[in-house]
């Protein structure tokens, strides 16, 4: 395999001989990042929404692959649930346009949205690789990959074929997650695929009358994890119902939304400026 034409020829942690992906002549994706937690129930799949929002807003042109083929939750994520992709008649696929963040997820390829996904490890890995391959991307500044929870078959796929440059992690301040967050920390270590950061949700809860904070565990738990892990965090959300409906923002009032997404632009411009 040579690099030659590939949109990320010296921008990924890959040689030649490791990268399996044939570059969709039509996309042209400047920067792959993933969203990866080890676990699942930590709010990845909402964090990587309101990442590619964050981004859309300061400019960039953003894309999201929904890499969670068994269980893809982009799409409700993105209120665009209802919606299909669909093909041309070179087989190329078009992906979903929502509010200009374009997105592929098998959600899209469905026909009812409850039917489960019984494939062996070996399709999944195929179809997360043709999402790569054969979606028309166009021009991209950063393609989200939603990465799937834990450090199975379809994960190393991911970070093995597509030119991921760094990995996003996702955790929550509970010792068993960065536990499980940690071995994720490890596979990408083993993968040589860099790890950019932590992003930890449901760190606290705000008071809405007197917005003093509540921890929900001791902060040198986090500060110990940091430094055990060798990553540096990126910023940490509160629990609350806004980040749990990230589609609703019009439910909730000025304030929640200011301080939500002056976090996330926050983490958005340092996370774009690790890759660049």
């Amino acid at each position: 395999m040579s690099c030659e034409g590939c949109p990320n020829q010296g921008s990924c942690s890959k040689d030649a001989s490791s990268c399996s992906v044939e570059t969709n002549a039509q996309s042209k994706i400047k920067h792959v990042i993933a969203v990866l937690s080890g676990k699942g129930g930590v709010g990845k799949s909402t964090i990587t929404v309101m990442l590619a929002r964050a981004m859309q807003k300061q400019g960039l042109r953003v894309g999201i692959m929904d890499a969670d083929i068994t269980g893809p939750s982009i799409p409700r994520l993105m209120n665009a649930h209802e919606r299909y992709a669909y093909a041309t008649k070179e087989n190329e696929i078009i992906p979903v346009d929502v509010d200009g963040i374009k997105i592929m997820s098998l959600h899209y390829l469905v026909q009812n949205e409850s039917d489960p996904v019984i494939w062996r490890g070996p399709i999944l890995g195929n179809v997360v690789k043709q999402f790569y391959t054969d979606v028309v991307w166009g021009e991209l500044d950063v393609l989200l990959i939603d990465m799937p929870p834990g450090t199975g078959d379809v994960a190393l796929t991911i970070l093995q074929s597509l030119p991921v440059q760094g990995v996003l992690m996702v955790s929550t301040p509970q010792p068993m997650v960065s536990m499980i967050v940690t071995k994720a920390i490890k596979m990408c270590q083993e993968m040589h695929v860099p790890v950019l950061g932590i992003v930890e949700n449901m760190a606290y809860f705000e008071c809405p009358n007197c917005q003093e904070k509540a921890l929900f565990y001791d902060e040198n738990e986090l500060e110990q994890f940091l430094h055990e892990s060798g990553t540096k965090l990126y910023g940490q959300l509160p629990m609350n119902s806004l980040i749990r409906n990230v589609h609703q923002y019009d439910a909730y009032d000025l304030k929640q939304q200011e301080a939500t997404m002056e976090t996330m632009a926050q983490i958005a411009k340092a996370v774009y400026a690790d890759v660049e």
